[in-house]
């Protein structure tokens, strides 16, 4: 995976050179040119190698980085994981996907804040039934390859009453988050239940990765690309994982 995501820094090195983040293309170019891995001892196999040092640029869209951020998420997660299903044994657990109009790239630090304005609605809705929840954003290049689609990936941990007398309909969903972002057209949503914590720690693995595909950065309009990092980089108080005193994180 080093030489797969080391190749599509390399690409976005490259948009960058000349333009006015030229400062980040020297960055990305040298992250991790230089991997010092040593052999430590392992219970299971006997030996293993483990990163002792190296040097990283931390440019958020350097997809070295991005990776390697996403890893720490996932240990994370992986480890309050046991704990939570251990303390709610009969919790189930809700995919929730919000999405709104897509936006212009240049507009996308407001869509955002304002999106997330929507979401602090939702979930002080006396209906929102989460006891916890995980929350990503994702954004991706729109299907005209000029606009910005950012979307929600949610982990909603619920009770099992949820799917009883409790239950949301789709449509009683769509219907809390338009109000919540207030706007007059129904967003596209999607919420699906899962079936088991198998899929549980599948979908974790799945939500708790890129906030914009690489594919989206390395393959997209270049000037898109340029306009997103100039968004993005202003949005430091968005986290990957977002987390409140419900959250699924301890």
């Amino acid at each position: 995976m080093w030489d797969v995501h080391k190749a599509e820094s390399d690409i976005i090195s490259g948009h960058y050179r000349g333009s006015d983040f030229d400062k980040y293309s020297e960055r990305v170019n040298t992250c991790a040119n230089l991997l010092d891995f040593r052999l430590i001892p392992d219970n299971k196999k006997g030996y293993r190698l483990k990163l002792a040092s190296a040097r990283f640029c931390h440019v958020r869209t350097c997809q070295i980085c991005v990776w390697r951020r996403s890893l720490m998420f996932k240990a994370r997660a992986y480890k309050t994981l046991p704990q939570i299903i251990g303390d709610y044994p009969t919790a189930r657990f809700l995919f929730l996907t919000l999405t709104v109009k897509n936006c212009q790239i240049h507009e996308l630090r407001d869509y955002l804040a304002w999106m997330n304005k929507g979401f602090s609605r939702l979930i002080r809705l006396k209906a929102f039934p989460a006891i916890g929840y995980l929350k990503t954003v994702e954004v991706t290049l729109g299907r005209d390859g000029r606009s910005a689609h950012p979307h929600f990936h949610c982990l909603l941990m619920v009770a099992p009453s949820y799917f009883g007398k409790n239950y949301i309909r789709k449509d009683e969903w769509v219907t809390m988050w338009r109000n919540s972002l207030r706007v007059d057209y129904n967003p596209i949503l999607d919420v699906q239940a899962l079936k088991s914590n198998d899929s549980l720690v599948g979908l974790l693995a799945e939500i708790i990765k890129y906030q914009t595909k690489p594919s989206t950065m390395i393959f997209g309009n270049r000037e898109w690309f340029l306009e997103y990092t100039h968004n993005f980089t202003a949005l430091g108080q968005y986290h990957l994982v977002e987390c409140s005193k419900n959250t699924l994180e301890s």
